[in-house]
């Protein structure tokens, strides 16, 4: 990141929303109300323990392929780019921006919900 010029941050839509809870875990997020319903999560909700572990791996794996130029802290999403061969700061970052829409398409991952530029 330290020679980049140009940067975007990315907010990933519902993150923990994303993770689906093992079969065999969903019993355990049981909660009852007073009027009877029952409800489980079928995707991991924020406060388990271990979730922010567990997504934060999740996505460190999922964007490994992107990290040189798009490193990620949990739902975050940083895009850094400077020109390289001939073509400009700008025309780098539309690529790198393309190549982690794309990949974030085959991965399964819901677009992104907030998007920050800065050049």
């Amino acid at each position: 990141m330290a020679l980049s010029t140009i940067f975007s941050a990315l907010d990933l839509r519902d993150g923990f929303y994303q993770i689906l809870m093992r079969e065999s875990d969903i019993p355990l997020t049981a909660v009852s109300t007073t009027s009877g319903m029952h409800w489980e999560w079928l995707v991991m909700p924020q406060g388990l323990k271990n979730a922010p572990a567990t997504f934060n791996r999740c996505v460190t794996h999922l964007l490994r392929s992107v990290r040189d130029f798009a490193p990620s802290y949990f739902d975050d999403v940083f895009i850094h780019s400077r020109a390289v061969d001939g073509k400009s700061e700008v025309e780098m970052h539309k690529e790198h921006l393309r190549r982690l829409l794309r990949h974030a398409q085959t991965q399964a991952l819901r677009e992104p919900e907030e998007v920050y530029l800065r050049g």
